[in-house]
């Protein structure tokens, strides 16, 4: 297995369309572990494909209370339940959070790596990663969902009594030009 190389915004293939994958193979096995690997070594809660440079369609998951992560090829929402404000981030906007819509209960249905199909009804962290990840898979971002502009706020860290920010400063001024440039004025964790 192999820790892969993640996509950051405003890396161009985060806002591609994922195709549809025609058959479970032995690489698309790898990418699954792979991608298993690289989202528990970036602490995430879910991670699409298109975030590590490949646009077929799949994503893992694996909330603190799964014992395994939830692979889903071809996901797709059925049916959305309710609506509820989150706060959310993305492995591929780091040091950056804000505050979503997302529904309470979601049903969703995908292949497994047997190439089944199966159904799964979600609500509270797992339905919001899954809304989460399947929109990576169509190209579209968590601070496109954000309540308001103002709602994305830079996320510090508070070490031995001293402050500091999760990137070099350089890095800093940089990443807030591209998630400025990116966020909706207004409009509706990885």
């Amino acid at each position: 297995m192999a820790i892969l190389n993640m996509r950051f915004l405003p890396d161009p293939i985060l806002r591609k369309q994922a195709k549809k994958v025609a058959k479970v193979t032995p690489q698309l096995k790898k990418l699954v572990e792979n991608m298993v690997e690289t989202m528990h070594d970036q602490n995430g809660v879910g991670l699409a494909a298109n975030q590590v440079g490949s646009l077929q369609k799949v994503a893992v998951i694996q909330t603190p209370d799964m014992e395994e992560p939830m692979v889903l090829i071809n996901p797709e929402i059925m049916k959305k339940e309710g609506e509820r404000q989150v706060e959310e981030g993305c492995l591929s906007v780091p040091g950056y959070r804000g505050l979503v819509n997302r529904s309470e209960k979601v049903r969703a249905k995908a292949m497994g790596l047997d190439g089944k199909i199966y159904r799964v009804n979600a609500e509270e962290l797992l339905a919001q990663a899954l809304e989460h990840e399947i929109d990576h898979l169509n190209g579209i971002l968590y601070i496109d969902h954000l309540v308001s502009h103002e709602s994305l706020y830079k996320i510090t860290y508070v070490h031995d009594d001293e402050e500091f920010e999760e990137d070099e400063e350089g890095e800093e001024e940089e990443a807030t030009e591209h998630v400025a440039e990116e966020a909706p004025t207004s409009s509706s964790d990885d």
